[in-house]
């Protein structure tokens, strides 16, 4: 019932937007900021980056707002996380492409790095391996299962929101898992990666 009157509140800050509420449009931002926000930062990892595309992301939005091109479906995180996920996919594909990375992209920042302990460095440069790992594992899946396990894990999306999302069943949505995690212990076993 709440998930319905979240839905109807979306629905009319859309319509008061488009009847010239301009206002209507930032509390629609503000109150999926928190989770587009996070999804974006869990994805890249760079505070700075994060915080560029999610201001891509609400550009995109609303232009598509403007132009009379967006379909209300109810599902309008759904829309928004799926725009940022496009997002995310061009910076990925921008930083392949770039043949020069920082530091921070690197893995590690000499700056930041000289105020921890030598201990909590070599955590984090750890950390930021397997969450390195982790992502290509999640790349190199089928897209259907790709798609589940990111909007899973890094939208925070339930299973139901997962086969909305995607047009397809709840168990549907389950076996695309199951066989996404199958398939990542394969890949996980045949390159003998440890995980701790």
């Amino acid at each position: 019932m709440n998930a319905n009157v979240n839905l109807l509140s979306d629905r009319v800050l859309l319509n008061n937007y488009l009847s010239g509420d301009r206002s209507a449009i930032s509390e629609l931002i503000e109150r999926h900021s928190q989770r587009v926000r996070s999804y974006i930062a869990m994805m890249v990892k760079d505070d700075d980056i994060a915080d560029d595309i999610f201001q891509e992301t609400f550009i995109k939005a609303v232009k598509v707002i403007d132009e009379g091109r967006y379909t209300d479906s109810g599902k309008f995180l759904s829309w928004v996380l799926r725009i940022a996920h496009n997002r995310v996919l061009d910076h990925f594909r921008r930083e392949k492409n770039s043949h020069t990375i920082n530091e921070k992209e690197a893995g590690y920042d000499m700056f930041s790095t000289i105020k921890l302990a030598e201990g909590s460095v070599e955590d984090n440069m750890v950390h930021s391996e397997m969450q390195a790992t982790i992502r290509s594992l999640v790349a190199a899946l089928p897209a259907e299962q790709r798609e589940v396990v990111e909007m899973r894990y890094y939208a925070k999306l339930s299973f139901q929101e997962i086969a909305d999302e995607t047009g397809v069943s709840i168990n549907t949505a389950l076996g695309r898992m199951r066989y996404a995690l199958i398939n990542l212990r394969k890949m996980i076993a045949e390159k003998k990666i440890v995980l701790s």
